[in-house]
């Protein structure tokens, strides 16, 4: 019969304490490792969704900063569930609290309802030194300057970046980052003020307009965001220009291009293209306020003002204003047209007329008399 070999006790538990010594650190080591893997896949995936958010310009961070986190990381929780896509329910971003998270586009992976969303980090106004935003100038606002006469003029909150990446990204239904810009030659990045209520109300009034048989395939912003020095290169002697909603990310001038001609459509079908038509857009602006008087704005309808053809500028400052309505439009320098006499209404001729920065308007314009 074979004999068990008789094990020693003290010899089989120093064995066990220098075994486990070696294999407990092992274990989470592996886990660690397991987990890394795991989290940079999800990153990788989420990833091919969506881009990743834009940094932000070294001269606008802390020393201390981290590279901005993929995808949602970097957006705080209690604005996650902020996905509301407006009144219209055709909004695609929500604007994030100044500086609550790193300025750039943090795409929703898969969208909301469908559809493309995104949360956008802004870079707080103080951020601002002088007149320059990074290399980028956008002047002094009013309120900079001097007292202003209502909250509505204060200072912007906080800026958007628009970069050549992220100019694509939809901000409605309708609009992209890159519509909003200023058209001021400056190379990318550029920075804008938005606010969501601006793009609610454009998009409840495209909305209307299509519930009254017209087309708005494609909408053509000819001036969106103005920065204060680019505004105030317009040269307005009155001085309206300079508290122009423009500077404040609530205002557009708008054509609507269904057909891609670079003009404005017929929208009244009557077989040409003229004032009448940006009185369509005005019927539908007037509906739309009327149900919905949190959106209340100015409305002004423009002539012909370049190759462009007539124009309406929209905006959402609060309180309702209106000129060039009616029986009359109005050029760029202010004149008014009246469309029943067919005569100018101040000493201006019938042909474009903008002065400044908005001369661009009028390039191509074939003069009338």
């Amino acid at each position: 019969m074979s004999v068990i070999p008789r094990v020693d006790p003290i010899g089989a538990i120093a064995l066990c304490v220098l075994l486990g010594a070696v294999a407990i650190p092992a274990i989470p080591a592996f886990a660690r490792g397991a987990r890394l893997h795991t989290t940079k896949s999800a990153v990788s995936a989420a990833s091919a969704v969506a881009p990743a958010a834009s940094a932000r310009p070294a001269a606008l961070l802390p020393a201390s900063s981290a590279p901005a986190p993929s995808v949602l990381d970097a957006v705080p929780a209690g604005e996650r569930g902020d996905t509301s896509t407006g009144v219209s329910g055709r909004v695609r971003v929500h604007l994030l609290s100044p500086g609550s998270a790193p300025a750039g586009v943090y795409p929703v992976p898969g969208g909301v309802s469908g559809q493309p969303f995104a949360f956008i980090g802004l870079i707080p106004f103080d951020a601002k030194q002088g007149a320059l935003i990074g290399s980028y100038n956008v002047g002094f606002w009013p309120a900079e300057l001097h007292v202003v006469r209502s909250g509505a003029y204060d200072n912007p909150a906080g800026f958007v970046e628009v970069t050549a990446e992220n100019a694509g990204v939809p901000v409605s239904e309708h609009f992209k980052l890159g519509d909003l810009v200023t058209h001021d030659g400056a190379p990318f990045p550029k920075y804008i003020v938005l606010r969501e209520a601006m793009l609610d109300k454009l998009e409840l009034v495209l909305s209307d307009l299509e519930m009254h048989g017209v087309s708005t395939q494609h909408v053509d912003v000819l001036s969106g965001f103005r920065t204060p020095s680019y505004n105030f290169a317009l040269g307005d002697a009155s001085g309206r220009a300079r508290e122009s909603r423009h500077q404040y990310g609530d205002a557009v001038d708008m054509i609507i291009d269904a057909d891609g001609d670079g003009r404005m459509d017929d929208l009244d079908h009557d077989g040409r293209v003229d004032v009448s038509d940006v009185r369509v857009i005005e019927a539908a602006v007037n509906r739309v306020e009327r149900a919905h008087p949190e959106f209340a704005g100015g409305l002004g309808l423009y002539r012909e003002m370049g190759p462009s053809g007539p124009f309406a500028h929209i905006d959402v400052r609060g309180t309702r204003a209106r000129w060039g309505t009616a029986n009359r439009a109005v050029y760029a320098s202010g004149a008014a047209f009246s469309n029943a006499s067919g005569r100018m209404a101040s000493a201006a001729s019938s042909h474009c007329r903008a002065e400044g920065a908005s001369a661009v308007l009028c390039q191509g314009f074939r003069h009338t008399r």
